[in-house]
């Protein structure tokens, strides 16, 4: 697996992985011993002591700035985010019907996929591993203040393009899966350039995506 280089893991128990990266839909189509939810608990844990202990040893803040700034790095959209910057999507196993209905690029999974990879580094690693990869992965979203997985980056863009009275439009590229459970990419367009795709099982969510390959490219 990947990852395991990618942080240099040597595993004492790979099964731990296959479970943090196995959907119930998963499991219950191929009668596998387990899903990632037990580990997924664990993780949440684990992530909250972690931020935590960085908060109380790095800064001076009272407790209501560090649980709201704690509550900024684990929530959904943060968790999402470090999932992608990882690639875990590449790993998730899933049943038939959920992999056709896009849960590799659903948020709720991957952000849950990313808190059962850090259940199993503890299990596997102990704390001293996991609480290094967090510092890799997480932490430096803290250092620079990034909370940019929690705004709008339709909004911000077409404030970016307003600068050069420009417009930006979104257009669906494709749509696949079936009609209750769509999966899109759409394209946003300025002024009838594509600057950025995005997909994601909702159009709004493939806009923002879009909104927020574009801005990269713009910025340079």
């Amino acid at each position: 697996m990947m990852i395991l280089n990618q942080f240099n893991i040597k595993s004492n128990n790979k099964e731990l992985y296959e479970t943090a990266f196995s959907h119930s839909s998963y499991v219950n189509e191929t009668g596998a011993t387990a899903n990632y939810e037990r580990l997924e608990f664990l993780g949440d844990a684990v992530l909250d002591l972690v931020i935590s202990d960085y908060f109380y040893n790095s800064t001076d803040y009272e407790e209501g700035q560090m649980t709201k700034l704690r509550a900024s790095y684990v929530c959904e959209n943060a968790l999402y985010e470090y999932a992608i910057k990882l690639g875990l999507s590449n790993y998730i196993k899933l049943g038939h019907g959920e992999e056709l209905s896009g849960g590799k690029y659903r948020k709720t999974i991957l952000a849950d996929i990313f808190e059962a990879f850090i259940g199993a580094v503890y299990v596997d690693q102990g704390y001293d591993k996991v609480k290094e990869i967090i510092y890799q992965t997480v932490i430096p979203y803290i250092e620079r203040g990034d909370t940019n997985f929690l705004n709008d980056y339709k909004s911000i863009l077409q404030e970016l393009v307003q600068t050069t009275q420009k417009s930006v439009e979104y257009e669906i590229l494709e749509e696949k899966g079936p009609s209750h459970n769509r999966i899109f990419t759409v394209a946003a367009k300025v002024d009838n350039i594509i600057y950025g795709t995005g997909t994601a099982s909702s159009k709004k969510e493939a806009e923002q995506e879009a909104a927020k390959n574009a801005m990269a490219k713009l910025a340079k």
